[in-house]
């Protein structure tokens, strides 16, 4: 996820380039594609849910509590942007 945002960031700030802006459609491809991740996300999250399942998530890659919740304590922490 950290990874996703990051490229988000990444693409605002080429939209935002007065001297070379990032195409439109582009722009448009990758938020597409990042819903399509977040969407692929969720749906693991409830998978998790619905199986009661206390491993770690792939996707998050961070150990789950007891009913399919992760621990938020050992998720990575977001880089901050400079």
């Amino acid at each position: 996820m950290t990874d996703l945002r990051n490229h988000l960031f990444a693409t605002l700030e080429a939209l935002r380039d007065k001297e070379e802006p990032m195409d439109i459609q582009r722009a448009k491809a990758v938020c597409e594609t990042a819903q399509t991740i977040i969407n692929s996300a969720k749906v693991e999250v409830e998978l998790i849910k619905a199986v009661g399942a206390d491993q770690p998530s792939e996707f998050f890659g961070a150990p789950l509590e007891s009913g399919g919740r992760p621990r938020l304590a050992s998720l990575p922490k977001p880089n901050q942007a400079s």
